[in-house]
C-alpha cells in the first residue's frame, strides 16, 4: 500500500433492489438510492480491495451532494491519501460519480488496516 493506491467499483440500483432493501428496512420505497447503499459501496471498497481483509473502519464521514437516481451505474472509489504505519492507520478519500462525472458523494475514511507500508 502506498499514497496514491485507489480501489473502484461500479455498481447499478434497480427499483427490485430498493423493494428488497425497503422490506429489510421496514420503511417505504425511495425514488432514488439510499445514501446507505451509496455507503455500502465504500464499506465493500474498504473491507474487500483496498486495503482489503482485516480492515476495522475507525471513522468515516459522507457528505451527499443530490440524490443517486435509480438504474444509473455510480461508480466509488476510495483513494489512500496517508499512511501512519506506526499505528496501522490508513486515511482514505470516498467519492461516488454517475456516468458524467456529477459527484453524488464525497467523505473521507480512517482505517486499521493490516501491512500498512510508508
Amino acid at each position: 500500500m502506498k499514497v496514491g493506491d485507489s480501489a473502484e467499483v461500479t455498481r447499478r440500483y434497480s427499483a427490485g433492489d430498493m423493494a428488497d432493501f425497503a422490506a429489510l428496512a421496514g420503511g417505504d420505497l425511495p425514488g432514488h438510492v439510499p445514501e446507505p447503499l451509496i455507503g455500502a459501496l465504500f464499506s465493500y471498497l474498504l473491507g474487500v480491495e483496498l486495503p482489503g481483509s482485516g480492515t476495522n473502519y475507525l471513522k468515516q464521514s459522507l457528505d451527499f451532494r443530490g440524490a443517486a437516481p435509480l438504474d444509473v451505474p455510480l461508480t466509488a472509489r476510495v483513494e489512500i491519501t496517508r499512511l501512519r504505519p506506526e499505528k496501522h492507520l490508513v486515511d482514505l478519500a470516498t467519492t461516488c460519480r454517475l456516468p458524467d462525472g456529477t459527484l453524488v458523494c464525497e467523505g473521507r475514511a480512517l482505517v486499521l488496516a493490516k501491512d500498512v507500508g510508508a
